[in-house]
Order: C-alpha cells, then sequence, then structure tokens
C-alpha cells in the first residue's frame, strides 16, 4: 500500500517539491484527510468493474482512492502546472487517465467511449471547484452521460439548496434542476478544518443517482427550466407575479398565464418554493403553447 498523498505533511512535501502556490480563480482547495476521502469514495459503491470521473484532482488526493477501488479512473484538470505532479504523485497506479481539459468545454462523452469501452458502471466522484460547481454538474447532466451518478463534494450551502425540499428556503430552481434527473441527498458534511488552504465555509458531499425516468414527463425539458427559473426569480412574489414579470411578454399573457394556473389546480397566490417538481411539470405544459408560439 502505497503512503496516501493527502496528509498534511505529504501534501506539504509535494507541494514544496514544485514549488506550487494555490490558484483563487481556479477554486483551488486541497484535502488532507485519508478518512474522508475513503469515505466520500464509499458512498460512491464502486466495484473493480466500475469507472469514476473526476473533475479537479489537484495533487491526485481523492484520484488515488478512486483508482484503488475501480477498474479506471479518468480526471479532468485544467491546470497545466499540476499535470507533472499528478504523473509523479499518481505514479504507482496504472489505472489513471489525466485529461487536460476544461471540463466545461470537453465533449466528456467522447472520453468515456475511448477510456472506459465495456465499463458499464460509472460514476462521477469529485471535490468540485466551488466557484463552478452549478455548471459542471448541470453540463454533465445535460450531456446525458451514460452514468449512474455523482458523489461530489461543494459549498454546504450549495449542497442544501440541491437536496432541498419544496416550502423550505433553501428550495429554489436549482433543486428542481437536479431532481429532475436525480435523487438528491446530503451524505456527510465535511467541516473547513481538513483542506489546505482551509475555505471560508463547511462543505458537504451530496449523493445523486439518476433517475431511469424523470418524475414528471414534459413536452419540453428546456421549457420546463425556464419556468421554474422564472417562478422564482423573486421569492417573496406570487407565482403569477413572478410569471408574468419573469417570462417573454407574461404581462400581455396574464389571462392564459392565470388560465393554465387554474387548470393545474395551481393558486395564482402561491408562491414558488411551495410548488412540487410534479406540479412544475405540468403547469409547464400547460404554458408550453402560450409561450412558444413565439417560436
Amino acid at each position: 500500500m502505497h503512503k496516501d498523498i493527502a496528509t498534511p505533511i505529504r501534501t506539504k512535501e509535494i507541494l514544496n517539491k514544485y514549488g506550487f502556490s494555490f490558484k483563487k480563480s481556479l477554486g483551488q482547495n486541497f484535502l488532507i484527510d485519508p478518512n474522508i476521502l475513503r469515505n466520500i469514495v464509499s458512498h460512491a459503491n464502486l466495484t473493480s468493474e466500475s469507472g469514476a470521473i473526476e473533475v479537479g484532482p489537484g495533487i491526485g488526493a481523492l484520484t488515488e482512492h478512486l483508482a484503488r477501488a475501480a477498474k479506471k479512473v479518468v480526471s479532468f484538470e485544467i491546470d497545466q502546472r499540476l499535470l507533472p505532479v499528478l504523473e509523479d504523485t499518481l505514479s504507482p497506479y496504472d489505472n489513471i487517465k489525466i485529461v487536460h481539459s476544461d471540463v466545461l468545454k470537453a465533449d466528456v462523452a467522447k472520453v468515456i467511449e475511448v477510456e472506459m469501452p465495456g465499463i458499464k458502471d460509472i460514476m462521477v466522484v469529485a471535490n468540485l471547484p466551488y466557484y463552478v460547481t452549478t455548471p459542471i454538474l448541470m453540463k454533465l447532466l445535460n450531456d446525458r452521460l451514460p452514468i449512474r451518478g455523482f458523489v461530489v463534494m461543494m459549498q454546504k450551502e450549495v449542497a442544501d439548496r440541491i437536496t432541498a425540499k419544496p416550502g423550505t428556503k433553501e428550495y429554489g430552481s436549482l433543486s428542481i434542476a437536479i431532481q429532475y434527473y436525480c435523487t438528491a441527498e446530503v451524505a456527510m458534511i465535511v467541516p473547513k478544518t481538513v483542506f489546505m488552504p482551509q475555505p471560508n465555509v463547511d462543505s458537504a458531499v451530496i449523493r445523486l443517482i439518476r433517475h431511469d425516468q424523470p418524475p414528471v414527463e414534459v413536452i419540453n425539458e428546456d421549457f420546463l427550466f425556464e419556468v421554474t427559473r422564472a417562478s422564482f426569480a423573486q421569492r417573496r412574489k406570487t407565482i403569477l407575479n413572478n410569471l408574468q414579470s419573469g417570462m417573454p411578454d407574461g404581462k400581455k399573457n396574464k389571462e392564459a398565464i392565470v388560465a393554465a394556473l387554474e387548470k393545474v389546480g395551481v393558486d395564482p397566490s402561491r408562491r414558488g418554493e411551495t410548488l412540487t417538481i410534479e406540479e412544475f411539470g405540468r403547469l409547464a405544459d400547460a404554458l408550453y403553447p402560450i409561450f412558444y408560439k413565439r417560436q
């Protein structure tokens, strides 16, 4: 067994050896607690037949734990300065592929096809850079990748929003966008003390498992998300007011919006955060003919 990368002493040694300095702009916070890494990997339920996709490996702390648990690990790293570090720290493992690329611009499906042929069980497991957590998750979900789900670390506040239930103040368009694709739960809370450098906030690991079928069938998914974003534009406003101000030509279409709300049994004076994903689905379908005349 090789010495874990993720101890404070070993992390400092590696950083000093390469004269590495953290870039704020890349949201670099490295984990220095092997127990937490083992715990994260255990939530992904990987087997020796699984594949793991990682975003932002840093110096390889989580990567090596994934390599021990999975058949193949593919890791996307944007910071060129880390490539020689990773080549060194991960040299004991022959089942890791580092892709030097911004995952937001990468053709991840193609990379999976090339690097993981025949692997049926694939999970995204990552300590996500905090400043792009949501765009990364949404891209990987919208790309319709052949994955079982995600076990990812992020700011606790974002994790609370993703896993929120209707009627809570955290619940919003992000909760719906993610829960449309996945079941979502907080797997563990991670204190800021186990990172170098320490972030200002606590973190959480969430587990997302893809639905076989979305909880609601809609005519157009993009339109569903447009409606939910509009419905939460100003949280204190009623759903009717938000849709009027948030949808294109909403003011002109007030009567039609009211009729659509009544048709699906949603009181126009309710607030967006009280609607379930199923109610939003039915509402989006009722509004669709009104707003898609403009196409």
